[in-house]
Order: structure tokens, then sequence, then C-alpha cells
């Protein structure tokens, strides 16, 4: 058998309609952070689209916006700013 992994999915950038979604504490908090960090990195993304699910004891939630993503380096800066937050407990 080879140790040959596939190689990951290319993503052609700009990519309309990238999916993120943010896991973490329930609550106006991470709604808030999600907004502005999208905001940062991705201005003018269609905030009307952002889905809030609650989880089933509704101690956390997740987010998910959709941007055009533009790049490796505004993906990273994302997820880095994300997940530097105690309210986020992961970022996919």
């Amino acid at each position: 058998m080879s140790d040959h992994q596939p190689d990951a999915p290319k993503i052609e950038f700009p990519c309309e309609n990238y999916p993120i979604k943010v896991l973490g504490d329930a609550g106006d908090e991470l709604p808030q952070l999600v907004v502005e960090v999208m905001e940062r990195h991705a201005p003018g993304f269609d905030q009307s689209r952002i889905r809030v699910k609650a989880s089933r004891n509704g101690t956390y939630q997740s987010l998910t916006v959709w941007i055009t993503a533009t790049g490796e380096p505004q993906l990273k800066s994302i997820h880095q700013e994300l997940i530097a937050s105690s309210v986020t407990k992961m970022v996919l």
C-alpha cells in the first residue's frame, strides 16, 4: 500500500459564496465578533445571509457566513483572529 495522500482540492480565488462556520459560546458576543472580523477581512459581505443555530441545550451556537474569499492569506487571518477569542471554540 502506498502512503501517498491525494492532494487536497484546490480552491480557485476569488471564490464567491465561501462558507465559514464558527462555533462558540451562546450570546451576543460571538455574532458581534464574527461580523467585526468579516467586515475587516471581507468588507461588504452579506450580513443578511448569516445563519445562527443554537445547540440543543442553548449553551453553544454556530454561525455560518458566506464571503468572497480572495486567497489563503485572507482565510488564515480570519481563522487566526476568530480562534484567538475566548468565546470561539472552533472555526471551520
